[in-house]
């Protein structure tokens, strides 16, 4: 019930379509009252031997016919008007479920996969277009059909109208034990259905690695395995669903025979006459027809409440990064940048970073160095909040960095990744993607300055080339290059690259190497690098290991100390 009232009030501002929609199928289910009571009146007619039967048989049929007419018309607006509703809804709903996904902190991702938060979108969202449109106004406009035929049941015998109702307990508590068991099901349903959508997008994304290593044959296995999990949830929901209709229909029939026995007892002894027992067998049917819908909605319902209950638990997901209240907003930072007493871990018994004290002065090119795992990357993570310091706190301009909107922070900082992410859009999409009023005089002096400009001229429709899905369309290399033309469009007073150069070879490495030093003057510029022979020149070197600040210095410096540094450039024959 907390869900059903949930999608009632989040869905207020569409109430008005479910409404037309029931006022419309209400009418629809008045009309349909009129025709047992034509066939009532016509049966007694013909029996009681009125002289004026044709004339009168022909008004109520051609009444009949514009009552179907009518029933047609209502039938539609409710149909229309109530799923005109109910996609309006899923549409802000998968919007919702979209945009709480774009605001939750990367430690929510690390143990997700991308098919199964698809799911919400794409499936769970649907479960409240079957409550908006089918299960809230089936529930009322047949709830009333109940009562309205009830009425011209009693209206017509009321020791009969008793009979037949007394299976209706009976259909209330199967339907209820159905609800309490069936749930449970439906929800373990969803879940599975979420997971078979993990998998298959996990291996659609990874298909060219599934046919370099020739495990075709054991991840047709897994997906087997994904299916056929899936499968059984369904047919066990299943099972229990096709078990009670049956059951629910039983009880409807023994109504019906007691119905039929006591009624054809009442005619043979004039208690009753013929035509009000048709009437009233007629009636009976549409008694029952909306109990058997009712029923039938309750795998459709649990189905719909599980998918709209994972759905609620996604919104209501507590994001770890949370933005303070009186957030200052910065338009353009210098570029100074604090660590004091930094520490971080992914997990609480397995820490990444301690006591990291640094300061990097606006201008200042800084390179961080060391062995793989040692923490460079995750600097550059907090560095952008994607997560925040477990101790210790980072200060951008003098002001700690929880203390900044999001959008000052990012706003102020360019990332260039060892793993470039490019969109299934054009090149010029793709690097104008942080600056969308760029020109495109500016995004062709980023991609020259990136050294990019010849090669996309060479493609087929220059910067208007679709490059595929994660830019499959080009090298490594090709990628690499976009990505710091992105950045260097975007110029931003921050700039971090993470092994951006890693990727190219020894020439094009070179000249990107001069376009960035030219871009780095000005601004602050971080660099991740394995590479040491693109770092001599930094302005400061910071060597990590041991997950703490193990030496400071230029280039020069550090190989006098002899260090860690001087054994890495050593290692790399520099």
């Amino acid at each position: 019930m907390t869900v059903l009232f949930r999608v009632l009030k989040d869905s207020k501002k569409y109430h008005g379509y479910i409404g037309l929609g029931i006022l419309a199928s209400g009418c629809a289910t008045i009309a349909s009252l009129y025709a047992p009571w034509a066939m009532q009146r016509l049966i007694a007619l013909i029996t009681s031997g009125d002289p004026d039967v044709a004339r009168k048989s022909l008004i109520m049929g051609v009444t009949l016919l514009g009552v179907y007419i009518l029933q047609g018309v209502f039938n539609y607006i409710k149909g229309y008007y109530t799923h005109l509703g109910a996609y309006k809804y899923v549409a802000e709903l998968r919007l919702k479920i979209y945009d709480k996904l774009q605001h939750l902190s990367l430690r929510y991702y690390s143990d997700k996969q991308t098919g199964n938060l698809m799911s919400y979108v794409m499936n769970d969202a649907g479960g409240a277009e079957r409550l908006f449109a089918h299960v809230f106004p089936d529930f009322v406009v047949h709830g009333l059909t109940l009562i309205a035929v009830a009425f011209m049941l009693f209206t017509i015998n009321v020791p009969l109208a008793l009979l037949s109702l007394a299976s209706v307990p009976l259909i209330i508590f199967a339907n209820y034990l159905y609800s309490k068991r069936a749930f449970p099901l439906w929800g373990k349903n969803a879940k599975v259905m979420a997971e078979m959508s993990g998998t298959l997008q996990d291996n659609l994304s990874g298909m060219k690695e599934i046919q370099a290593f020739n495990q075709q044959a054991s991840e047709k296995e897994r997906m087997s395995q994904a299916i056929n999990k899936e499968r059984d949830a369904m047919l066990q929901a299943i099972k229990m669903d096709e078990f009670v209709r049956p059951l629910i229909g039983f009880f409807s029939s023994v109504g019906l025979v007691g119905v039929i026995i006591y009624g054809g007892y009442l005619v043979s002894i004039n208690q009753m006459a013929v035509s009000e027992l048709v009437g009233f067998i007629l009636y009976l049917n549409l008694f029952y027809a909306p109990i058997n819908v009712l029923s039938s909605l309750n795998e459709s319902t649990n189905n719909a409440i599980a998918s709209c209950q994972r759905v609620f638990e996604l919104l209501d997901e507590e994001s770890e990064i949370q933005e303070s209240s009186d957030a200052q907003t910065i338009a353009k930072l210098t570029g100074r940048i604090d660590l004091q007493d930094l520490g971080f871990a992914y997990k609480k018994e397995q820490p990444v970073l301690q006591n990291i004290n640094l300061t990097i002065e606006p201008g200042e090119t800084v390179a961080l160095v060391g062995s793989t795992g040692v923490g460079k990357t995750t600097i550059s993570n907090l560095l952008n909040r994607f997560y925040d310091p477990t101790r210790g706190r980072i200060l951008f301009d003098g002001v700690d960095l929880k203390q900044l909107k999001l959008s000052t922070i990012r706003d102020n900082i360019s990332m260039v990744l060892q793993d470039t992410f490019l969109f299934n859009g054009t090149v010029f999409e793709n690097i104008v993607y942080g600056l969308k009023h760029a020109t495109k005089e500016q995004v062709i002096q980023a991609a020259k300055a990136a050294n990019a400009h010849d090669f996309i001229e060479s493609l087929e429709n220059g910067y208007d080339t679709l490059i595929g899905e994660r830019g499959f369309k080009l090298s490594g290399g090709q990628k690499q290059r976009l990505s710091i033309a992105r950045a260097i469009l975007r110029d931003t007073p921050i700039l971090i690259m993470d092994e951006a150069t890693s990727s190219l070879d020894t020439k094009t490495e070179k000249e990107i190497q001069q376009a960035l030093d030219k871009i780095a003057i000005d601004r602050t510029t971080i660099v991740i690098a394995h590479r040491l022979s693109t770092i001599r020149h930094a302005d400061k070197i910071v060597v990590l290991a041991n997950r703490e600040i193990s030496e400071v210095g230029t280039h020069d410096e550090l190989l006098q100390h002899a260090g860690v540094y001087a054994q890495l450039c050593q290692n790399q024959q520099i």
